[in-house]
């Protein structure tokens, strides 16, 4: 009998005890997130620049409105990659809230999901502050893909807080394992959006093969 995951009462504890899912924390498993990554011209680099500009802007004036990371990040970044044109659509699942306490106050944040051609995932935990981890979202990622019904190949995932990226994939089996790529920081040197427009477009052009 097939088992209904509700994806916002889902932790890693869960996971692993009812699924057995294991993390490989070597590259064995998720080489793709390097390798035979595709280049992106010089306009593109222009206009990621701008993002991480305007976004490094933005948490001059905090606090940040909750729909920031959409809006001034990855609605930019899939616009940018083409993942609005065709052979790509894009909808969206339903919403999960996510609530820390914070020195007796609530502070409350939302977890999007994104899905690109029923293969790839795109996570996005927006709230009223910058340092939602991608933590919270890991498992609910995971979650969606153990219950994609494509089980011959890979499912690979993108989790965005904005200030982070991360890739993540899922290969099905007994038991199921998951690596995750290094995290991706709009505060480092340089611009690593350059690397996470280049590993996007590579691991959905793989998910959708």
């Amino acid at each position: 009998m097939t088992q209904t995951i509700q994806a916002k009462d889902t932790d890693l504890r869960y996971l692993i005890d009812k699924f057995g899912i294991q993390l490989v924390l070597d590259d064995s498993l998720f080489p793709e997130w390097q390798e035979n990554l595709p280049g992106i011209n010089d306009l593109d680099k222009q206009l990621l620049d701008k993002v991480k500009t305007g976004y490094l802007n933005l948490l001059n004036y905090p606090p940040l409105l909750e729909d920031i990371v959409r809006m001034a990040v990855v609605d930019p970044l899939l616009f940018i990659g083409d993942f609005y044109l065709a052979p790509f659509y894009v909808k969206s699942e339903e919403s999960i809230d996510i609530a820390v306490p914070d020195e007796d106050v609530i502070i409350k944040g939302r977890i999007d999901t994104l899905v690109l051609k029923e293969q790839f995932w795109v996570m996005i935990i927006e709230s009223k502050r910058a340092s939602f981890s991608i933590e919270e979202g890991l498992a609910q990622i995971i979650a969606y893909m153990l219950v994609n019904p494509y089980t011959d190949k890979p499912n690979f995932g993108m989790i965005a807080t904005g200030s982070e990226f991360i890739f993540v994939k899922l290969v099905k089996g007994n038991p199921p394992r998951y690596a995750l790529s290094k995290g991706f920081l709009m505060r480092n040197p340089g611009n690593e959006l350059y690397d996470v427009l280049r590993i996007l477009k590579h691991l959905t052009r793989l998910a959708s093969a």
